[in-house]
């Protein structure tokens, strides 16, 4: 049976809302997600949270129900409470009715098996937890094998990054490496690296992409470094019509996953 806790200053409770911060998830190794859609997404892909919190009210509800029950069952923590609390956890002026807390995902980039999907996203330096969300999204959708952050990014497990992935976070595969430590490994097996940068010649739409392609994408600001950009195999661009000098990160990474797609279904 699901536990009441109706008071702020509950152990639990303190310990569950500093995982809003990025030193206490690391320390604890979980993280937030809240949302009936996202967590039923969790449920799907074969992971449950450790601990549901969820608002009295929507305690009948039937995805409720059933993540109390397989939480319970797998020695989790199941913790009926009120909104008022759910917004001190989430930080939401309007929060979802249901939040689960999660381990952190294994990121070692020696746990990626290249030969799991043709199309690999990796995104230099983010510093969006929107893009970085998106770009999750967009990894999904296209049947990408997961996201590879290369330097100092945006946590991936904060509570924006995971809101934006629209629980494609628990669907893909993320990574974390450094730049020399990337290359090293990418030049360990097989993949080409296709840079999307503005300096280039090549119209994205032109080339033959080779499995499995690693499309790579620079910080929002500055873009690929030089020295990353002459580390590809191939460099491309998408021609900017209007006024704008260049895409979102995360939109340009969007276009250039589905021209990989679109050479290879049928």
């Amino acid at each position: 049976m699901p536990r009441q806790i109706t008071a702020f200053s509950n152990p639990l409770i303190k310990r569950v809302r500093g995982l809003r911060d990025k030193r206490h998830r690391r320390e604890e190794r979980l993280f937030l997600a809240e949302g009936l859609r996202i967590l039923a997404e969790a449920e799907e892909a074969g992971t449950l949270p450790q601990m549901l919190f969820f608002a009295r009210e929507s305690g009948d509800h039937p995805i409720v129900r059933r993540l109390s029950a397989k939480v319970e069952g797998q020695g989790g923590d199941v913790i009926e409470t009120s909104r008022d609390i759910l917004h001190k956890l989430s930080g939401k002026d309007n929060p979802q009715a249901v939040l689960g807390v999660y381990r952190q995902f294994d990121t070692a980039l020696s746990r990626v098996d290249r030969a799991a999907s043709g199309i690999w996203l990796v995104a230099q330096a983010m510093r969006d937890p929107g893009n970085l969300g998106t770009m999750l999204r967009t990894g999904d959708a296209v049947g990408a094998g997961g996201l590879i952050l290369i330097d100092d990014t945006v946590d991936p497990f904060s509570v924006e990054a995971v809101r934006a992935s629209m629980g494609a976070m628990f669907t893909q595969r993320i990574a974390q490496a450094r730049w020399p430590d990337f290359i090293d490994w990418l030049r360990s097996g097989d993949g080409q690296l296709v840079g999307l940068s503005l300096d280039s010649s090549v119209d994205y739409r032109l080339p033959n992409y080779v499995a499995p392609t690693f499309l790579l994408v620079g910080n929002e600001a500055q873009g690929l470094p030089s020295d990353y950009a002459a580390a590809c195999d191939l460099r491309v661009k998408i021609p900017m019509l209007g006024k704008a000098d260049s895409l979102n990160a995360a939109i340009s990474c969007a276009v250039m996953a589905y021209q990989v797609l679109g050479q290879r279904l049928p």
